[in-house]
């Protein structure tokens, strides 16, 4: 008993001791120091957090994250992390795209609900054009949502000497709406039908089989060097627009009215013309009319176009009805456009040679005149006529004379095959066929889902 009374005697004494000298404060570069050679002694690694505030802004992010996710899923990681410090510093870039959200995105959420495609997706024009609908690529995407010739061809849109529709708002957003629908259908996850919205539909695919997984995260490293940086810029740049007030972001207003009135036309009308006759900026209509080359509207009876207006003032109806029943005096010849992917042009460029208007045909053992004539799609008269023959024999060996012209001429309109092979999509597939639609494959053929199988043989009108 006494020598526990000793004990704590003793402790009471020092603690009296220790209260009693006198306290210096110890420096903050002095404090950081032993805390460092405390941590190096420990037989416990402990990291050392250089910014303690760091991982609590991490945690805010996600959490802010999480509760603006609905259907696309929003990964947190280092990679979103850049690209969201990359974009809220653009204050005034992403206040400008909150003014322009105004207008634009209830277009885009009308033509994603038609195809039943998450409202998110809304936010994609953001990073491919900054909702610039006169955007063009280097290598020649086209309009906000940065359409190729070839994929907005597959897609429907039109593109001739008076219109681009891959520039119009309205019809371009209902053709990326479509994209997305056989691109989920294809691939069965949003993040990856967004990459292969900038990579294409083939290289996921081929992505996915190096990985062997269907995780975004995991293909990632498999995919081209610009879709991988494509989804983590998706998921920032709609963190940035729904928490622009946390980062000091205001919203700038657009250019473009938000009253409109949506006239049809089947007449051809120039737009300098109907903004004096509403007393409307001319720069300002373009801009609600962006896909009209010349500015000028090229509406007929069987093919009406559609003019965006403001609401226009009662007084200058009896103008504008004037306007709309008058022809513009210009030249109505349609010129559709062939191309303007610069890849396809700088191929035509090397590989472009005059072609003859006259082919020949080798003969091979066991074919005769009839299966040549149906080979090329001509009468086995005119194959006589063209080389002269007294008979229909021809000889293993023989060159015969085809003019092409001709046979082009006399030719009907048939049905190609195409077998389907590993990493093919409709879209893939109608732009290497002059005229073919992702619709009328699916027509075609039956199908119901933009999902292909290899070894599926498919028809494709010539």
């Amino acid at each position: 008993m006494k020598r526990i009374l000793l004990t704590l005697l003793g402790f009471i004494a020092a603690f009296i001791a220790t209260a009693q000298s006198p306290v210096r404060p110890v420096p903050n570069d002095s404090l950081l120091k032993k805390i460092a050679i405390a941590a190096q002694a420990d037989t416990v690694g402990v990291p050392v957090i250089e910014n303690p505030l760091f991982f609590n802004q991490n945690l805010i992010y996600k959490l802010r994250l999480d509760s603006i996710q609905q259907t696309v899923p929003l990964s947190y990681n280092a990679y979103v992390q850049d690209f969201i410090d990359r974009y809220s510093k653009r204050k005034e870039l992403i206040g400008k795209m909150l003014g322009l959200s105004n207008y634009y995105f209830p277009i885009f959420e009308k033509a994603l609900a038609a195809y039943q495609i998450p409202k998110e997706i809304k936010y994609l024009p953001i990073i491919e054009s900054e909702m610039n609908p006169h955007a063009i690529s280097r290598v020649g995407a086209t309009g906000m949502w940065q359409f190729m010739f070839g994929t907005a061809k597959a897609y429907g849109l039109g593109m001739d000497n008076f219109v681009d529709e891959r520039k119009d708002p309205i019809q371009a957003s209902y053709a990326a709406a479509a994209y997305f629908r056989d691109a989920y259908e294809e691939l069965g996850d949003w993040l990856l039908a967004i990459a292969a919205y900038n990579c294409g539909k083939g290289n996921v695919t081929r992505a996915i089989e190096k990985a062997q997984s269907r995780d975004f995260w995991e293909i990632r490293k498999f995919l081209p060097k610009e879709t991988r940086d494509y989804v983590p810029a998706f998921i920032a740049a709609m963190y940035v627009m729904n928490y622009a007030g946390v980062h000091q972001i205001v919203a700038q207003a657009p250019a473009m009215t938000l009253k409109i009135d949506t006239i049809q036309v089947n007449h051809f009308i120039s737009l300098a013309e109907v903004a004096r006759a509403i007393n409307f900026d001319e720069t300002t209509l373009y801009g609600l009319n962006p896909s009209y080359k010349k500015k000028i509207v090229n509406g007929t009876v069987d093919l009406p176009k559609r003019i965006i207006l403001p609401k226009v003032d009662q007084r200058d109806y009896a103008k504008l009805y004037d306007l709309l029943n008058i022809d513009f005096e210009t030249n109505t010849d349609i010129v559709l456009v062939s191309t303007d992917d610069v890849r396809d042009l700088r191929k035509k460029a090397v590989l472009h040679k005059p072609e003859s208007k006259t082919r020949y045909h080798k003969v091979k053992p066991g074919q005769n005149l009839t299966m040549i004539a149906q080979l090329y799609q001509v009468e086995v008269q005119d194959l006589k006529v063209w080389n002269k023959l007294k008979s229909n024999t021809v000889i293993p060996g023989q060159s015969l004379k085809i003019e092409r012209e001709t046979a082009q001429k006399l030719a009907k309109p048939v049905f190609l095959t195409y077998t389907v092979k590993a990493g093919d999509t409709l879209s893939g597939i109608a732009e290497k066929f002059e005229g073919a639609t992702v619709a009328n494959l699916k027509k075609y053929n039956k199908l119901t889902k933009a999902v292909l199988q290899p070894g599926m043989v498919l028809k494709i009108k010539s």
